[in-house]
């Protein structure tokens, strides 16, 4: 068995986001294309002597036991039903509160890492399954790429990765709590942008400027309403020669398309966010 490893998580972002409806069980049914991103925190896990331990740079972020790394380990270890004794490093990169799944990224990273480091030889499919128990874009988030999510996100449906792209994403210091947004978006009844079907179509053409002008995202105008800057970035994107842009998730993160790291280059330079950064698409959600 071997003693470490270092993995890299994969950030994403939604290409598509479309609200179906709620769910008797509190859950949202919606349809969403993913893409998995070269945003990236870096995850090492350690064998230990017993238990858990967390360690997060550059900062804490909470109570370790509400962090996924901890949720995934508690988990495995209870589907193993042996001791799974380990030190978890999380190098954070991805911002919190954005809508790039950070948190479901490292919780996917630690469940593939824990397999690999105690031989568990536990399947694919019973790592998404897991995961689909800590949030439900831990699923996605193992494997990566680019896929249609069903369900609350957590049923897969690989598809064709898009022509080579870059994507300017940007932040501003403002977050917003996903319940939130989503209760905000029952009340207001908002139509939906219906992006999906557009999406899937232009990755299958392989056409950038089709998927480009058919992204979209139906919580976009509730988080915007929270958080004007959201409308902001994406203004400034779309005026700087970005081909489309959108929100990811529930926000309040927000990318534009480039075809190229010229273009995208220049229109990073006219954003101003706490955070900003060009990225580009990547085929898997954790590497080694």
């Amino acid at each position: 068995m071997m003693r470490e490893v270092r993995l890299r998580a994969f950030a994403k972002v939604n290409y598509a986001l479309h609200v179906l409806g709620l769910r008797t069980d509190g859950y949202h049914e919606i349809s969403t294309v993913l893409q998995s991103i070269s945003l990236a925190d870096g995850v090492e896990l350690r064998r230990a002597a017993g238990g858990f331990a967390l360690k997060l740079e550059p900062a804490e972020i909470g109570p370790p036991e509400q962090n996924t790394a901890y949720m995934a380990w508690r988990l495995l270890q209870r589907l193993t039903g042996g001791e799974l004794p380990v030190e978890v490093t999380l190098r954070k990169r991805i911002p919190a509160g954005a809508g790039l799944g950070g948190g479901s990224a490292d919780a996917a990273a630690v469940l593939v890492g824990l397999n690999e480091i105690f031989g568990l030889g536990v399947q694919v499919d019973e790592l998404r399954e897991i995961g689909a128990g800590i949030g439900a874009d831990v699923p996605f988030c193992i494997s990566g790429g680019t896929a249609l999510g069903e369900g609350v996100g957590e049923i897969l449906t690989p598809l064709p990765a898009p022509q080579a792209h870059r994507l300017v994403i940007a932040k501003p210091l403002r977050s917003a709590a996903t319940a939130g947004i989503y209760r905000a978006y029952d009340e207001a009844k908002t139509e939906g942008t219906h992006s999906v079907g557009r999406v899937v179509s232009a990755l299958r053409s392989r056409s950038i400027t089709d998927l480009a002008s058919a992204v979209g995202n139906d919580l976009a105008p509730v988080t915007r309403a929270f958080v004007p800057e959201v409308a902001a970035l994406e203004r400034t994107l779309l005026a700087s020669g970005a081909l489309g842009a959108s929100m990811s998730g529930s926000g309040t993160a927000v990318y534009g398309i480039f075809g190229d790291e010229e273009a995208a280059g220049g229109a990073k330079d006219a954003v101003d966010a706490p955070f900003v950064g060009i990225y580009e698409p990547v085929s898997h959600g954790v590497e080694s």
